[in-house]
């Protein structure tokens, strides 16, 4: 058999310990900060049916729905007519294709919540940390798998949950010392600004659009636009309201006479001033607030306050993300129950962190303590004391074979081990321990009866 190259597809990672470590302190401080404010965890499964994600993302989001083709023979049933002449491509998706990877952790969020209605407590408050699949292109801070960090409330209207999730944001940031600003709009304003060039009917089109500017600027927006069937007209209106400029107070001072005639945009403005209302009363924050009238998201589900978080001092792309969604239950026949959330993108969060060095060194530390291993006698002496140690939280490991010292102390030097225990025959003799500290050199002897105390107190 010929050697296979190993690789990994486009668009996936492998993760080292090191990147592990690191990873795993941006979830660590997520989680702290979601079960602060009183939020529960979930999970659901990597695949969900079809049925349950194909519609909820818009057009653009279908195309990038991993589907699983159906085990055993995926063909059974499908006239060759299907495979070769015009067909309905979703409808032959699903016959073919029962599953898909799940796109994110909402829809599957809004499904768990409709099946398990009987036995969660509303508002129900929850979050979920797993994996999430999308058939993109990869590029630098874009991927085909990565994480989502979720946080939703369910089932209460109120504008104190957009408030709420402000403020976590604003925490997780703060203590992972990444400097942040949120952009905040509500669809009820978009929804304005369509009525206001007459094209109501062409809401999606426009947020859709409008979404990309970030991506594709302004004139290319525009040109969508017309290709959707927005009027020059009704184009030239919308651009003084998506560049509009000046404090958030300015904007919406000038939108309430832009969107006068419009209830429903009058309605997102009343929303947007409630949220900053409140949150001006917290004092000041770690996180800017901006408002953002190009700000659209172009998911199809959000229908009140919208949220997209970008780091201060790396160019790259959102690292959070969320928004108000009244109806999206109703999809799976619970209606009138209305949601809000926002999503950590904590791959994008790693490389802004990584970039600005923002990870603690303490991360790159395996154990505290090694033992060195000199033989059979000297291992079964030590391995007491590292039960001992481990016993009172401290991380220990024994070097599994008697070898050179050097090589042992290569060990300890490349994980990251501060300290290193050598225990000879003297050492036995009078029941102490060799402690050599790898970062300055000094090595001193411990009774075995004072051990803990001497690695606590080195503070590694």
């Amino acid at each position: 058999m010929a050697v296979q190259k190993p690789s990994i597809p486009k668009g996936t990672r492998d993760f080292s310990p090191t990147e592990m470590s690191r990873r795993n302190y941006i979830f660590d401080t997520i989680k702290s900060v979601f079960k602060l404010y009183g939020y529960q965890p979930i999970e659901t499964p990597s695949m969900e049916n079809l049925s349950t994600l194909l519609g909820k993302y818009g057009e653009e989001g279908d195309k990038l729905l991993f589907k699983i083709l159906n085990s055993g023979d995926f063909l059974k049933g499908i006239d060759s007519q299907e495979l070769t002449g015009e067909v309905n491509t979703n409808a032959l998706s699903v016959k073919m294709c029962e599953k898909g990877l799940r796109y994110d952790l909402t829809v599957p969020f809004a499904r768990f919540v409709v099946q398990y209605q009987n036995e969660i407590t509303f508002p129900f408050k929850r979050f979920q940390m797993q994996p999430v699949w999308r058939a993109d292109r990869p590029q630098k801070g874009r991927y085909r798998e990565f994480y989502q960090c979720d946080v939703d409330v369910i089932g209460s209207n109120s504008l104190l949950n957009e408030v709420e999730l402000i403020q976590i944001i604003n925490d997780v940031f703060q203590k992972l010392s990444v400097g942040a600003i949120i952009k905040l709009n509500n669809r009820k304003i978009l929804s304005g600004m369509a009525e206001m060039i007459g094209h109501a009917d062409k809401l999606i089109d426009i947020t859709v659009a409008i979404d990309k500017i970030d991506k594709i600027g302004i004139d290319a927006v525009n040109k969508e636009l017309e290709e959707k069937g927005i009027p020059r007209e009704g184009i030239e209106k919308l651009q003084p309201v998506i560049t509009l400029s000046g404090t958030n107070e300015q904007k919406l001072s000038t939108l309430k006479g832009v969107l006068a005639q419009s209830e429903v945009g009058m309605k997102g403005i009343e929303e947007v001033e409630a949220i900053l209302s409140y949150l001006s009363g917290l004092g000041a924050m770690h996180v800017d607030i901006e408002l953002d009238l190009s700000l659209a998201r172009g998911l199809n589900y959000y229908t009140g306050a919208i949220f997209e978080v970008k780091a201060k001092d790396v160019a790259i792309g959102s690292i959070c993300g969320g928004g108000r969604y009244d109806d999206l239950t109703g999809i799976f026949g619970l209606k009138n129950v209305s949601g809000v959330g926002v999503s950590f993108g904590a791959d994008r969060i790693y490389d802004v962190m990584l970039q600005l060095n923002l990870f603690p060194e303490s991360l790159l530390t395996s154990s505290q303590v090694m033992f060195a291993n000199f033989g059979e006698a000297e291992a079964a002496f030590c391995l007491p004391l590292i039960k001992t140690l481990r016993e009172q939280g401290i991380s220990a490991e024994l070097y599994p074979d008697n070898t050179k010292m050097k090589k042992q102390f290569d060990y300890a030097n490349k994980k990251n081990i501060r300290l290193v225990a050598v225990v000879g025959e003297s050492e036995m003799q009078g029941n102490k321990v060799s402690v050599k500290n790898m970062v300055t050199g000094e090595q001193v002897d411990v009774p075995t009866a004072q051990l803990v105390n001497h690695i606590l107190d080195a503070g590694v």
